[in-house]
């Protein structure tokens, strides 16, 4: 059962006591009484662990890589469920079963120590990015990028209360939430978990669902029932990374850097933020797993943060010198918390062995054990007032998951985050009408709620089955249509018989996705399905109204032309009522612009450029008209040419070899020189290579005669090299190192290289290795790209 502060100081202090026995004239004393005894129940707790026990507490696995016999036998001080996780195996396991999982986990943490060592709660964490959205049937938020847009702190606090009381019935004690990046480039897959280009407004969000999370730290409510643990993340810098390359490099003059990126964190630790978590990035050159300067001398010393910082998915792994399993940087820069999904039990070994031969230093193990204990405490994990999950407050009550209080926040979050780019005079829709609702997106509740939904990355092929209680944008149109005198058709392919209809509402946008796999090389918006579709209407004569859903402005001089009125629908999640109330104008038009929108289709940082078309805080009232004059549809990118293409679907083409120490790979396959060439699988039989380097060996990949373009390759890579890599085109070579590490395990990615980083590029593409490596090739072409492009991975 969560308690107050006032409750965790008087359970620790005094035995028997209730929180209804506090004096009340001590209350204004409360904080630093609690302080003093979470201080003294903290040194008794460390005075009596073993350094076994002690370095449990800073290992966090997934539950899909241990089972409760483990967590009885090591005692993590926490776990978590990845993206992809759910209990017994099963994502998308019914809340019963999470709950179920919750008190599995914590009875064996609670059993009995033989050797007369303290018993110290487990808690879970998870990551309720936009609402409880790894349960069915729970209330999904619109994203960080729509709450942004509403510009209302008000609403964001009521969503993050509400999202707690949701965690709250799984059992669950730590959300892993809210992301307080501060993008820059929208190019970047996580552009939708920030709230603005503009730091102050992020600080004022991420403050704001902090305190809807958590309470308010000034109250008795804080971190009692119906709150829990709240997390701001990444820090720092993780919306200011090169390109918008996800775990990327971010450069520049530290003050600099520090104006933009580090301003949300003051604002929630004045919220209370208990939790504080890592960014996988790095600041010129040093990831901020290991950066002390930046993890303890700005975040606690300048900031005075007093919780716990807890690192990202193996994120410590990334530190130079460090594997997964093997890291004591991380600890000594300044990390509480390891979260290690699957290597967890050779990193307790390790930092056990670490501690004992004094590589890190007892003082320093305290500290960040301290600070988990004192998280616990405050959340009333530990002391008289703690129980096991089912029996704290709100813990199975399923009437809560998606209640209709809940609901009816969400959909108003989402009517206050449409953003109206254009409008002719088509909305808001009128009464009585014949509308036409087409595009993919309409009656999709997967495609409006993006990633991070039930699955890791969501998905189409999330049917309407996955959302109960959810209701689709057409559902929304439908039923407001119908309350107004007229009806609403669905037609995916805005195809129609019969009498035409009076308008036509085309939802169309992004494919839902997460993290690396949603970083674009470009803000251009190709899928052409929707522009289609408002192409065809237009010719018919058919007033349109373009409803865009996507995780972050982006190029659509296309669809903006085509359509009568545009609006930004962004990610809206499961309330698609919250769209129609603004089409129908049940509600008026009030999201504004929190991130600038693109004029161009190049990508790259907007705010302050002439790039800009509809800049920060933009955004049109019901009652205006949109002056918009035709746009450019001029896009490079657009161009569909696909360039010379040197090697794909398995063969290279005419006139280009393959050579490993001067000898010829024959279609890029065989052993040469220490560099071995195998068919693997990407989409179809052996459509792609496997490319091993010995220590020392190279491979080049040649076009005879004379070849234009830049170079741009499809490949993979599934462990970081542990020695330096370089490209060579022409008379320049690039090390990509560092490059490399980043795309570890993200999967087939893009690697382009311009004139940028390699001027004079000529016929000859050398990749070598100075120490062993694997790398996945599936293509490789030249390609005329927009001069001036920056060269990217």
């Amino acid at each position: 059962m969560r308690t107050s502060v006032l409750a965790i100081a008087c359970a620790i202090s005094v035995a028997g006591c209730t929180p209804a026995l506090v004096d009340p004239v001590a209350v204004s004393q409360a904080p630093a009484n609690a302080r003093s005894a979470e201080d003294a129940r903290i040194a008794d707790l460390l005075s009596r662990m073993s350094v076994e026990r002690k370095v449990a507490q800073l290992i966090q696995p997934q539950i899909n890589s241990f089972t409760a016999a483990d967590m009885e036998r090591y005692r993590f001080g926490s776990y978590l469920n990845g993206g992809n996780g759910g209990p017994y195996g099963d994502e998308f396991a019914p809340a019963s079963e999470w709950l179920r999982l919750a008190d599995e986990m914590y009875d064996a943490s609670v059993k009995p120590m033989t050797n007369g060592e303290p018993v110290i709660p487990t808690m879970w964490g998870t990551d309720a990015v936009h609402g409880h959205t790894n349960i069915i049937g729970a209330t999904i938020f619109p994203h960080n990028i729509g709450l942004g847009a509403t510009h209302d702190p008000d609403v964001v606090r009521r969503i993050g209360a509400a999202t707690a009381v949701e965690i709250e019935v799984t059992g669950i004690d730590w959300n892993f939430s809210p992301t307080v990046a501060v993008a820059q480039d929208d190019r970047w897959g996580r552009t939708y978990e920030s709230y603005s280009e503009d730091p102050q407004l992020v600080a004022r969000m991420g403050a704001a669902l902090i305190e809807g999370l958590q309470g308010d730290p000034a109250s008795g409510d804080f971190l009692g029932a119906g709150h829990v643990i709240a997390t701001a993340k990444h820090f720092f810098g993780d919306g200011g990374t090169e390109n918008g390359i996800d775990q990327g490099d971010v450069n520049g003059d530290i003050e600099a850097l520090k104006a933009v990126h580090a301003v949300p964190y003051p604002a929630a630790i004045d919220a209370g933020v208990e939790a504080v978590m890592a960014s996988f990035n790095s600041i010129n050159g040093r990831k901020m797993h290991g950066n002390k300067e930046l993890l303890t001398g700005l975040l606690r010393g300048e900031m005075g943060f007093d919780g716990l910082v807890v690192g990202d998915w193996n994120g410590h792994g990334q530190i130079e010198g460090c594997t997964v399993s093997d890291c004591p940087q991380a600890i000594l820069a300044g990390l509480d918390v390891y979260m290690v999904p699957d290597d967890w039990k050779p990193l307790l070994e390790n930092l056990v062995a670490q501690v004992n031969d004094g590589t890190i230093p007892m003082a320093r193990l305290d500290e960040a054990v301290g600070r988990v204990l004192r998280a616990k405490m405050r959340a009333g994990l530990l002391g008289d007032h703690a129980a096991r999950p089912s029996d704290r407050p709100n813990a199975g009550d399923m009437r809560l998951l998606g209640s209709p209080e809940h609901r009816a926040v969400a959909r108003e979050a989402v009517a206050k985050s449409q953003v109206i780019l254009k409008n002719s005079g088509v909305l808001p829709l009128k009464p009585n009408a014949r509308i036409l609702v087409a595009g993919s997106g309409a009656d999709s509740v997967a495609q409006a709620a993006g990633g991070w939904t039930l699955t890791w990355q969501g998905g189409r092929e999330l049917t309407s089955e996955y959302f109960p209680g959810a209701t689709s944008i057409y559902a929304g149109i439908a039923s407001e249509a119908a309350a107004t005198g007229g009806e609403a058709r669905l037609s995916a392919d805005g195809s129609f018989t019969g009498e035409a209809p009076d308008v036509a509402v085309v939802v169309f946008g992004e494919e839902p996705y997460a993290e690396f796999s949603g970083d674009r090389k470009t803000l251009a918006f190709t899928d052409e399905e929707g522009l289609d579709i408002l192409l065809r209407l237009k010719a018919q004569g058919i007033p349109t109204v373009a409803v865009f859903l996507s995780g972050r402005p982006m190029w659509v001089n296309r669809e903006l032309n085509a359509a009568d009125a545009f609006v930004a629908s962004w990610l809206p999640g499961s309330e698609g009522q919250g769209v129609s109330d603004v089409l129908f104008g049940k509600r008026e038009a009030t999201g504004r612009l929190s991130f600038s929108w693109p004029k161009d289709c190049a990508g790259g940082p907007l705010a302050g450029t002439d790039r800009v078309l509809f800049p920060l805080g933009y955004g049109l009232s019901l009652g205006e008209r949109s002056t918009l004059t035709q746009l450019d549809e001029t896009c490079a990118f657009l161009s569909g040419d696909a360039g010379a293409q040197w090697y794909a679907d398995g063969r290279l083409a005419s006139g280009i070899t393959a050579s490993a120490g001067g000898v010829e790979l024959a279609n890029l396959r065989g052993t040469a020189a220490g560099v071995s060439a195998r068919g693997v699988d990407r989409n179809r039989q052996e459509d792609a290579r496997e490319i091993t380097f010995a220590p020392g060996s190279s491979l080049t990949i040649a076009q005879e005669g004379e070849g234009s373009g830049d170079y741009v390759i499809a490949y993979t890579i599934t462990r970081r090299p542990s020695a330096p890599v370089t490209v060579t085109v022409g008379d320049t070579t690039l090390d990509i190192t560092a490059q490399l590490e980043h795309s570890e395990l993200k999967g087939w990615r893009e690697m382009v290289l311009t004139e940028q980083c390699l001027p004079g590029l000529g016929n000859a593409l050398t990749i070598a290795s100075q120490g062993p490596l694997t790398l996945g090739i599936a293509s490789v072409a030249r390609q005329d790209i927009p001069e001036g492009t920056a060269c990217s991975f």
